[in-house]
């Protein structure tokens, strides 16, 4: 074992650089703040995209630090959980402001994941050699569903109880071990007061941890192959004389002062937020939330909060009628993959068998509607993980793809946001039919993303990221 040597400093150097050295000799404090930032080198050519990352930081911490001081006063218990929050609100010295900046802070939290993703999919950062660093990144997301949901039936209010009850009760569609499931999750035939308690658990103590860690292996697998950049390319392969790559420049102190600006606007729109519009029109908090949980009274129209809405709509979309478009989707597809894949035959035997299990599965008789809107529901967060194997694009950023690329992605995005509206508004027919076309252009654009992402005529990559100094 080697000798312990201590660094040596001048007599007359300054206190806080004696500390730190002290540390540094015991614990690598410098080397971690230079690998993970000070001296991580990043592409010069960032845009705005590259801030909602670490906003996300920023609002993760934000929403630590106001949910301790949360938890010092809340009650999980089904007799005082919604008085403890009307007391917070009322009685406790800035409890209120404490309490909407961790509601608007939900909401701000998963704009800025959707946003970061967007920014992934635009410019394939998601591609080879990052595949692991998105899933890392959608394992995130998934915490932060759990995390949310746990967390809304906490208020103990209207729709967060009868919210709770209609996405639990979704589990009971699952054939043989979903009544058995649904009361597991409850802990009882009803959403009560021990589904109150492992909710609370789950919220405060198990979700965060995983999600912590889960944060840190994201950023850990980041920095060691490196960030993405709006050009798509690999700047690691041209190197300078020193080692680091000629088309980037330290995080710190450039990247630090470029996100401080973005964490400005964003401090500026939150607390906007907070101070002049915390329901934002129901959105953010919804008006039945205000009233104590009764479960003798059922509100007129049950949604789950805005972010979930986009899934919550392909799960209402599935209806009876509909099973029926998605048995010829299905087998039109299955078509498709064997005139147009490059598989072998027995793989194309094997989808086209399970394809067939599926048709049959999807008559009346045999599994209802709900069963598969559990299934799409589930699908359409899940198949988002599979983007590194779907885009087989030949370059990875939208800049250098055939310009109708980009209506598609458009045409995403606006179904993404429309199922996202739908979702908040009470069905009718033509609400029903728009949110199912949606649902069907939503997996479209994943299932053909092999064929379609490879099509069209693709603009030459630059061998250099091209930069405009400002």
């Amino acid at each position: 074992m080697a000798a312990f040597k201590e660094t040596q400093f001048p007599a007359d150097a300054p206190v806080a650089e004696k500390a730190l050295g002290w540390v540094d000799d015991r614990f690598p404090l410098t080397k971690l703040w230079n690998d993970q930032w000070g001296k991580y080198y990043a592409p010069k050519n960032f845009n705005f995209w590259y801030i909602f990352g670490s906003l996300a930081m920023l609002v993760l911490v934000l929403q630590i630090v106001t949910g301790i001081f949360l938890t010092m006063h809340y009650k999980p218990d089904a007799a005082l959980a919604f008085g403890s929050v009307e007391y917070i609100m009322r009685e406790v010295p800035a409890g209120w402001l404490v309490r909407y900046m961790h509601s608007t802070g939900a909401s701000a939290f998963f704009i800025i994941v959707y946003l970061h993703m967007t920014r992934g999919l635009l410019y394939g950062s998601y591609r080879k050699p990052r595949e692991l660093i998105w899933l890392f990144g959608f394992a995130i997301f998934l915490c932060l569903m759990a995390e949310a949901f746990f967390g809304y039936l906490l208020p103990w209010g209207q729709m967060s109880y009868w919210g709770a009850q209609v996405i639990v009760n979704l589990f009971g569609a699952i054939p043989f071990i979903g009544p058995d499931l649904s009361l597991w999750i409850r802990g009882d035939y009803v959403v009560s007061d021990a589904t109150l308690n492992r909710f609370f658990a789950f919220h405060v103590i198990a979700i965060p941890l995983v999600l912590l860690g889960l944060v840190a292996a994201h950023l850990i697998a980041l920095h060691e192959v490196g960030s993405s950049n709006p050009d798509g390319i690999e700047v690691k392969e041209t190197l300078g004389a020193d080692g680091h790559p000629l088309d980037s420049i330290p995080s710190h102190p450039y990247y630090t002062v470029h996100d401080l600006f973005g964490v400005s606007i964003f401090l500026v729109i939150f607390s906007a937020v907070v101070f002049f519009a915390p329901e934002m029109g129901g959105y953010f908090l919804e008006y039945n939330n205000f009233l104590p949980a009764d479960s003798l009274k059922t509100p007129l129209h049950i949604a789950p909060t805005w972010y979930f809405t986009p899934f919550y709509s392909v799960l209402r979309a599935t209806t009876a009628d509909f099973m029926y478009v998605l048995m010829g989707a299905v087998a039109a597809y299955v078509v498709f993959i064997w005139l147009k894949a490059r598989l072998s035959t027995t793989v194309k035997a094997v989808i086209a068998a399970v394809a067939l299990v599926a048709i049959v599965g999807m008559l009346p008789a045999i599994l209802d509607a709900k069963f598969w809107g559990v299934v799409l529901f589930g699908s359409s967060v899940m198949i988002l993980a599979g983007l590194p194997w779907l885009d087989h694009s030949k370059v990875k950023s939208i800049r250098y793809r055939p310009d109708w690329h980009k209506y598609v992605y458009i045409l995403f995005g606006i179904s993404f946001l429309t199922l996202g509206y739908l979702g908040t508004q009470p069905p009718t027919e033509t609400k029903t039919l728009v949110s199912q076309v949606c649902t069907l252009f939503y997996f479209s654009f994943f299932l053909l993303m092999p064929w379609w992402s490879a099509m069209g005529k693709f603009k030459t990559v630059p061998s250099r990221v091209t930069f405009h100094p400002h």
